[in-house]
Protein backbone atom coordinates (compact mmCIF):
# COMPACT_ATOMS: atom_id res chain seq x y z
CA UNK A 1 0.00 0.00 0.00
CA UNK A 2 1.45 3.60 -1.26
CA UNK A 3 -0.99 6.52 -0.37
CA UNK A 4 -0.66 10.03 -1.01
CA UNK A 5 -1.23 10.69 2.42
CA UNK A 6 -1.54 14.63 2.64
CA UNK A 7 -2.85 16.06 0.07
CA UNK A 8 -4.66 19.31 -1.64
CA UNK A 9 -7.89 19.34 0.86
CA UNK A 10 -5.02 18.68 3.62
CA UNK A 11 -4.37 22.91 4.09
CA UNK A 12 -1.37 22.43 6.28
CA UNK A 13 -0.20 20.23 3.57
CA UNK A 14 -1.40 21.80 0.74
CA UNK A 15 2.62 22.72 -1.01
CA UNK A 16 3.37 18.67 -1.36
CA UNK A 17 -0.02 17.89 -2.86
CA UNK A 18 -0.17 16.84 -6.45
CA UNK A 19 -2.48 19.28 -8.22
CA UNK A 20 -5.10 18.83 -11.06
CA UNK A 21 -3.09 18.89 -14.22
CA UNK A 22 -4.80 21.86 -15.65
CA UNK A 23 -3.71 23.37 -12.66
CA UNK A 24 -0.22 22.35 -13.36
CA UNK A 25 0.17 23.63 -16.76
CA UNK A 26 1.70 26.82 -16.21
CA UNK A 27 3.37 28.93 -19.05
CA UNK A 28 7.05 27.40 -18.38
CA UNK A 29 5.38 23.90 -19.41
CA UNK A 30 4.17 25.41 -22.26
CA UNK A 31 6.16 25.35 -25.73
CA UNK A 32 7.68 29.01 -26.86
CA UNK A 33 8.62 29.58 -30.52
CA UNK A 34 10.68 32.82 -28.90
CA UNK A 35 13.41 30.55 -26.98
CA UNK A 36 17.08 30.52 -28.29
CA UNK A 37 18.53 27.04 -29.31
CA UNK A 38 20.67 27.62 -26.51
CA UNK A 39 18.07 28.28 -24.00
CA UNK A 40 16.07 25.09 -25.28
CA UNK A 41 19.46 23.04 -25.20
CA UNK A 42 19.97 24.41 -21.54
CA UNK A 43 16.91 23.06 -20.40
CA UNK A 44 17.28 19.95 -21.76
CA UNK A 45 20.76 19.46 -19.43
CA UNK A 46 18.49 20.73 -16.37
CA UNK A 47 17.94 17.18 -13.96
CA UNK A 48 14.29 16.26 -14.49
CA UNK A 49 13.33 16.58 -11.23
CA UNK A 50 14.70 18.92 -8.73
CA UNK A 51 13.57 18.54 -4.71
CA UNK A 52 12.02 21.76 -4.02
CA UNK A 53 11.33 21.47 -0.17
CA UNK A 54 8.00 22.43 1.35
CA UNK A 55 8.94 23.94 4.98
CA UNK A 56 5.26 23.79 6.46
CA UNK A 57 5.36 20.17 5.66
CA UNK A 58 8.83 20.02 7.37
CA UNK A 59 7.83 22.00 10.61
CA UNK A 60 4.66 20.22 10.67
CA UNK A 61 6.17 16.74 10.92
CA UNK A 62 8.69 17.72 13.35
CA UNK A 63 5.92 18.91 15.55
CA UNK A 64 4.29 15.61 15.28
CA UNK A 65 7.16 13.57 16.05
CA UNK A 66 8.36 15.77 18.96
CA UNK A 67 4.75 15.44 20.03
CA UNK A 68 4.36 12.06 19.45
CA UNK A 69 7.68 10.85 21.59
CA UNK A 70 6.04 13.09 24.38
CA UNK A 71 2.96 11.82 24.02
CA UNK A 72 4.14 8.09 24.50
CA UNK A 73 6.10 9.82 27.86
CA UNK A 74 2.74 10.87 28.90
CA UNK A 75 1.58 7.29 28.81
CA UNK A 76 4.06 6.42 32.07
CA UNK A 77 3.78 9.70 33.34
CA UNK A 78 0.05 10.64 34.20
CA UNK A 79 -2.12 9.25 31.40
CA UNK A 80 -5.13 7.48 32.48
CA UNK A 81 -5.21 3.56 31.36
CA UNK A 82 -8.26 4.06 29.80
CA UNK A 83 -6.83 6.55 27.44
CA UNK A 84 -4.08 3.95 26.24
CA UNK A 85 -6.95 1.79 25.68
CA UNK A 86 -8.96 4.39 23.89
CA UNK A 87 -5.88 5.13 21.36
CA UNK A 88 -5.37 1.77 20.15
CA UNK A 89 -9.03 1.23 19.30
CA UNK A 90 -8.85 4.86 17.44
CA UNK A 91 -5.45 4.23 15.60
CA UNK A 92 -7.35 0.21 15.14
CA UNK A 93 -10.26 1.95 13.28
CA UNK A 94 -8.38 4.48 11.68
CA UNK A 95 -6.19 1.52 9.89
CA UNK A 96 -9.20 -0.79 9.01
CA UNK A 97 -10.50 2.98 7.20
CA UNK A 98 -7.48 2.52 5.39
CA UNK A 99 -7.03 -0.76 4.48
CA UNK A 100 -9.76 -2.61 4.00
CA UNK A 101 -11.90 0.80 2.75
CA UNK A 102 -9.48 3.30 0.66
CA UNK A 103 -7.27 0.30 -0.53
CA UNK A 104 -8.70 -2.79 -0.66
CA UNK A 105 -11.88 -1.47 -1.71
CA UNK A 106 -12.12 1.73 -3.42
CA UNK A 107 -8.28 1.37 -4.65
CA UNK A 108 -8.30 -2.07 -5.84
CA UNK A 109 -11.84 -2.75 -6.12
CA UNK A 110 -11.09 -6.07 -4.67
CA UNK A 111 -14.39 -6.07 -3.30
CA UNK A 112 -17.50 -4.50 -3.34
CA UNK A 113 -19.84 -3.22 -0.10
CA UNK A 114 -22.90 -1.88 0.51
CA UNK A 115 -23.36 1.56 1.33
CA UNK A 116 -23.87 0.94 5.18
CA UNK A 117 -20.00 -0.57 4.89
CA UNK A 118 -18.62 1.80 2.57
CA UNK A 119 -20.14 4.75 5.13
CA UNK A 120 -18.89 3.43 8.00
CA UNK A 121 -14.97 2.98 6.05
CA UNK A 122 -15.19 6.57 4.48
CA UNK A 123 -15.46 7.36 8.36
CA UNK A 124 -12.96 4.95 9.60
CA UNK A 125 -10.75 6.42 7.01
CA UNK A 126 -11.59 10.19 7.34
CA UNK A 127 -10.33 9.91 10.95
CA UNK A 128 -7.05 8.33 9.65
CA UNK A 129 -6.29 11.59 8.03
CA UNK A 130 -4.44 10.33 4.94
CA UNK A 131 -6.33 12.61 2.84
CA UNK A 132 -9.60 12.12 1.20
CA UNK A 133 -10.51 9.00 -0.91
CA UNK A 134 -10.65 10.51 -4.61
CA UNK A 135 -6.95 11.53 -4.16
CA UNK A 136 -5.76 8.62 -2.03
CA UNK A 137 -6.91 6.27 -4.45
CA UNK A 138 -6.05 7.97 -7.09
CA UNK A 139 -2.18 8.46 -6.21
CA UNK A 140 -1.99 4.81 -4.96
CA UNK A 141 -3.64 3.64 -8.80
CA UNK A 142 -0.51 5.46 -10.01
CA UNK A 143 1.94 3.81 -7.61
CA UNK A 144 0.80 0.42 -8.98
CA UNK A 145 0.79 1.31 -13.07
CA UNK A 146 4.08 2.81 -12.48
CA UNK A 147 6.04 1.40 -9.38
CA UNK A 148 9.44 2.95 -8.80
CA UNK A 149 9.61 5.22 -11.82
CA UNK A 150 9.59 8.92 -11.90
CA UNK A 151 5.71 8.69 -11.86
CA UNK A 152 5.68 6.75 -8.66
CA UNK A 153 4.64 9.32 -5.78
CA UNK A 154 7.08 7.55 -3.55
CA UNK A 155 9.45 6.14 -5.72
CA UNK A 156 11.62 3.51 -3.42
CA UNK A 157 14.41 3.87 -5.71
CA UNK A 158 15.16 7.39 -4.01
CA UNK A 159 15.82 5.48 -0.96
CA UNK A 160 14.64 4.20 2.57
CA UNK A 161 13.81 8.33 3.84
CA UNK A 162 12.10 9.44 0.71
CA UNK A 163 9.95 6.62 0.06
CA UNK A 164 9.03 6.86 3.78
CA UNK A 165 8.38 9.87 4.09
CA UNK A 166 10.68 12.66 2.61
CA UNK A 167 7.92 12.73 -0.56
CA UNK A 168 5.62 14.45 1.24
CA UNK A 169 8.39 17.34 2.41
CA UNK A 170 9.22 18.08 -1.13
CA UNK A 171 7.06 18.62 -4.69
CA UNK A 172 5.96 16.13 -6.83
CA UNK A 173 7.82 14.87 -9.55
CA UNK A 174 6.34 16.25 -12.93
CA UNK A 175 5.85 12.98 -14.58
CA UNK A 176 3.31 11.42 -11.15
CA UNK A 177 1.12 14.34 -12.33
CA UNK A 178 1.33 13.75 -16.13
CA UNK A 179 0.78 10.15 -15.92
CA UNK A 180 -1.45 10.56 -13.05
CA UNK A 181 -3.88 12.10 -15.21
CA UNK A 182 -3.69 8.87 -17.84
CA UNK A 183 -4.73 6.72 -15.02
CA UNK A 184 -9.16 6.00 -14.52
CA UNK A 185 -10.36 7.03 -11.49
CA UNK A 186 -13.78 7.68 -13.11
CA UNK A 187 -15.67 5.16 -10.84
CA UNK A 188 -15.50 6.94 -7.39
CA UNK A 189 -17.49 9.63 -9.43
CA UNK A 190 -20.60 7.20 -9.32
CA UNK A 191 -20.13 6.47 -5.27
CA UNK A 192 -21.94 8.81 -4.04
CA UNK A 193 -19.83 7.86 -0.50
CA UNK A 194 -16.91 9.30 -1.79
CA UNK A 195 -18.19 12.07 -3.26
CA UNK A 196 -19.84 13.51 -0.30
CA UNK A 197 -16.47 13.08 1.77
CA UNK A 198 -14.27 14.97 -1.04
CA UNK A 199 -16.59 17.66 -0.59
CA UNK A 200 -16.93 17.87 3.48
CA UNK A 201 -13.62 17.51 4.06
CA UNK A 202 -12.47 20.29 5.47
CA UNK A 203 -14.89 19.79 8.10
CA UNK A 204 -15.15 15.92 8.75
CA UNK A 205 -11.26 15.54 8.90
CA UNK A 206 -10.57 18.05 11.67
CA UNK A 207 -13.94 16.64 13.63
CA UNK A 208 -13.12 12.98 13.06
CA UNK A 209 -9.30 12.70 13.36
CA UNK A 210 -8.50 15.40 16.25
CA UNK A 211 -11.71 16.46 17.70
CA UNK A 212 -13.67 13.92 18.87
CA UNK A 213 -10.51 11.28 20.02
CA UNK A 214 -9.31 14.36 22.07
CA UNK A 215 -12.71 15.21 23.76
CA UNK A 216 -14.10 11.87 24.60
CA UNK A 217 -11.12 11.12 27.06
CA UNK A 218 -11.63 14.15 28.59
CA UNK A 219 -15.16 14.01 28.85
CA UNK A 220 -15.76 10.46 30.45
CA UNK A 221 -12.84 9.65 32.07
CA UNK A 222 -11.77 13.27 33.44
CA UNK A 223 -8.46 13.22 31.06
CA UNK A 224 -6.37 16.49 31.28
CA UNK A 225 -6.68 18.32 27.81
CA UNK A 226 -2.69 17.83 27.92
CA UNK A 227 -2.72 14.24 27.81
CA UNK A 228 -5.66 13.91 25.36
CA UNK A 229 -3.97 15.59 22.71
CA UNK A 230 -0.56 13.84 22.78
CA UNK A 231 -1.54 10.57 23.90
CA UNK A 232 -4.94 9.90 21.61
CA UNK A 233 -4.08 12.38 18.98
CA UNK A 234 -0.83 13.38 18.60
CA UNK A 235 0.58 10.03 18.88
CA UNK A 236 -2.27 8.09 17.54
CA UNK A 237 -2.00 10.07 14.52
CA UNK A 238 1.89 9.74 14.07
CA UNK A 239 2.10 6.04 15.21
CA UNK A 240 -0.41 5.15 12.11
CA UNK A 241 1.39 7.13 9.67
CA UNK A 242 4.86 5.34 10.04
CA UNK A 243 3.10 2.45 10.11
CA UNK A 244 1.65 3.07 6.73
CA UNK A 245 4.77 4.68 5.45
CA UNK A 246 6.66 1.39 6.56
CA UNK A 247 4.92 -0.64 3.40
CA UNK A 248 5.84 2.33 1.09
CA UNK A 249 9.67 2.00 2.09
CA UNK A 250 10.89 -1.02 4.29
CA UNK A 251 8.32 -2.76 2.14
CA UNK A 252 10.16 -2.30 -0.49
CA UNK A 253 13.79 -3.23 0.81
CA UNK A 254 13.48 -6.15 3.29
CA UNK A 255 11.90 -9.40 2.42
CA UNK A 256 11.10 -12.40 0.25
CA UNK A 257 10.27 -11.77 -3.37
CA UNK A 258 8.37 -15.41 -4.00
CA UNK A 259 5.76 -14.48 -6.46
CA UNK A 260 7.81 -11.82 -8.88
CA UNK A 261 11.78 -11.05 -8.14
CA UNK A 262 12.14 -8.30 -10.55
CA UNK A 263 10.42 -5.75 -8.56
CA UNK A 264 11.03 -4.08 -5.42
CA UNK A 265 7.87 -4.81 -3.33
CA UNK A 266 8.28 -7.70 -0.48
CA UNK A 267 6.78 -10.09 1.90
CA UNK A 268 7.48 -8.68 5.36
CA UNK A 269 5.22 -10.08 8.26
CA UNK A 270 6.53 -8.03 10.88
CA UNK A 271 5.21 -4.99 8.58
CA UNK A 272 1.79 -7.28 7.92
CA UNK A 273 1.68 -7.55 11.91
CA UNK A 274 1.91 -3.72 12.31
CA UNK A 275 -0.06 -2.70 9.09
CA UNK A 276 -3.27 -5.07 9.74
CA UNK A 277 -1.92 -7.45 6.58
CA UNK A 278 -0.28 -4.81 4.11
CA UNK A 279 3.10 -6.60 4.14
CA UNK A 280 2.68 -9.11 1.85
CA UNK A 281 3.46 -6.61 -0.88
CA UNK A 282 5.04 -8.87 -3.23
CA UNK A 283 1.95 -10.82 -3.71
CA UNK A 284 -0.21 -7.83 -3.50
CA UNK A 285 2.07 -6.14 -6.80
CA UNK A 286 1.52 -9.10 -8.32
CA UNK A 287 -2.43 -9.58 -7.42
CA UNK A 288 -3.45 -6.21 -6.86
CA UNK A 289 -7.14 -7.20 -6.98
CA UNK A 290 -7.40 -10.20 -4.39
CA UNK A 291 -9.24 -8.55 -1.55
CA UNK A 292 -7.36 -10.60 0.81
CA UNK A 293 -3.56 -8.77 -0.63
CA UNK A 294 -2.56 -12.30 0.52
CA UNK A 295 -1.99 -16.01 -0.07
CA UNK A 296 -2.50 -16.81 3.22
CA UNK A 297 -5.62 -18.89 4.34
CA UNK A 298 -5.58 -17.24 7.95
CA UNK A 299 -6.15 -14.20 9.84
CA UNK A 300 -3.22 -14.32 12.39
CA UNK A 301 -1.12 -11.69 10.18
CA UNK A 302 -4.00 -10.64 8.34
CA UNK A 303 -6.42 -8.52 10.52
CA UNK A 304 -8.40 -6.69 7.51
CA UNK A 305 -9.33 -9.76 6.00
CA UNK A 306 -10.94 -10.89 9.33
CA UNK A 307 -12.50 -7.67 9.00
CA UNK A 308 -13.95 -7.77 5.23
CA UNK A 309 -15.13 -11.72 5.81
CA UNK A 310 -16.88 -10.14 9.19
CA UNK A 311 -18.80 -7.66 6.73
CA UNK A 312 -19.22 -10.51 4.13
CA UNK A 313 -20.85 -12.71 6.57
CA UNK A 314 -22.70 -9.53 7.63
CA UNK A 315 -24.15 -9.42 4.25
CA UNK A 316 -22.32 -6.51 3.87
CA UNK A 317 -19.62 -7.32 1.25
CA UNK A 318 -20.15 -9.32 -1.57
CA UNK A 319 -17.99 -10.32 -4.81
CA UNK A 320 -14.38 -11.04 -3.06
CA UNK A 321 -12.33 -11.91 -5.45
CA UNK A 322 -9.30 -14.56 -4.61
CA UNK A 323 -6.48 -15.70 -6.87
CA UNK A 324 -6.93 -19.60 -7.95
CA UNK A 325 -4.03 -21.87 -6.63
CA UNK A 326 -2.83 -22.49 -9.87
CA UNK A 327 -2.56 -19.19 -11.47
CA UNK A 328 -0.43 -17.98 -8.21
CA UNK A 329 1.95 -21.02 -8.11
CA UNK A 330 2.82 -20.56 -12.13
CA UNK A 331 3.33 -17.38 -11.42
CA UNK A 332 5.66 -18.14 -8.26
CA UNK A 333 7.54 -20.67 -10.38
CA UNK A 334 7.77 -18.46 -13.47
CA UNK A 335 9.25 -15.07 -11.50
CA UNK A 336 9.38 -15.74 -7.55
CA UNK A 337 12.96 -15.72 -6.08
CA UNK A 338 12.19 -19.61 -5.04
CA UNK A 339 11.26 -19.06 -1.51
CA UNK A 340 7.68 -20.17 -2.21
CA UNK A 341 8.38 -23.13 -5.07
CA UNK A 342 11.42 -23.50 -7.50
CA UNK A 343 10.53 -21.10 -10.85
CA UNK A 344 11.10 -22.80 -14.09
CA UNK A 345 12.84 -19.67 -15.76
CA UNK A 346 13.84 -16.23 -15.34
CA UNK A 347 11.73 -13.63 -16.99
CA UNK A 348 12.39 -9.99 -17.03
CA UNK A 349 10.36 -7.81 -15.79
CA UNK A 350 8.81 -4.26 -17.31
CA UNK A 351 5.53 -2.18 -15.78
CA UNK A 352 4.25 -2.08 -19.16
CA UNK A 353 0.85 -4.06 -18.96
CA UNK A 354 1.25 -3.57 -14.73
CA UNK A 355 -2.33 -3.22 -13.38
CA UNK A 356 -3.88 -0.78 -10.16
CA UNK A 357 -6.28 -3.50 -9.67
CA UNK A 358 -10.11 -5.18 -10.78
CA UNK A 359 -11.13 -3.05 -13.87
CA UNK A 360 -7.79 -1.71 -14.92
CA UNK A 361 -8.34 -2.35 -18.75
CA UNK A 362 -4.60 -3.54 -19.13
CA UNK A 363 -5.94 -6.73 -17.44
CA UNK A 364 -5.87 -9.93 -18.72
CA UNK A 365 -9.15 -11.78 -19.98
CA UNK A 366 -7.83 -15.30 -18.41
CA UNK A 367 -6.96 -13.55 -15.39
CA UNK A 368 -10.60 -12.10 -15.16
CA UNK A 369 -11.75 -15.16 -16.06
CA UNK A 370 -9.94 -17.38 -13.65
CA UNK A 371 -10.53 -15.53 -10.83
CA UNK A 372 -12.79 -16.81 -7.87
CA UNK A 373 -15.11 -14.87 -6.58
CA UNK A 374 -17.03 -15.37 -3.05
CA UNK A 375 -19.98 -13.80 -2.32
CA UNK A 376 -21.27 -13.12 -5.29
CA UNK A 377 -23.93 -11.07 -6.61
CA UNK A 378 -25.56 -10.64 -10.03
Amino acid sequence: MAPNLLGSTATLFLEATQQDIRQSKTPESVPSTSKSTAQTAQTRDEPKYKWRIVWRNVIAFLYLHIGALYGFYLFFAGAKFLTLIWTLVVAALGAVGVTAGAHRLWAHRAYKAKWPMRLILMIFQTLAFQNHLSEWVRDHRVHHKFTDTDADPHNAKRGFFFSHMGWLLVRKHRDVIEKGATVDVSDLESDPIVVWQRRLYVILMPVFCFLIPTWVPCRFWGETGMNSWYCATVFRYTLSLNLTWLVNSAAHIWGTKPYDDSISPTDNVRIALGAFGEGWHNYHHVFPWDYKAAELGNYRANFTTAFIDFFAWLGQAYDLKTVPLNMIKKRAARTGDGTRIDRDEHYGHSHEGAIWGWGDIDMHTEDILDAQITNKTD
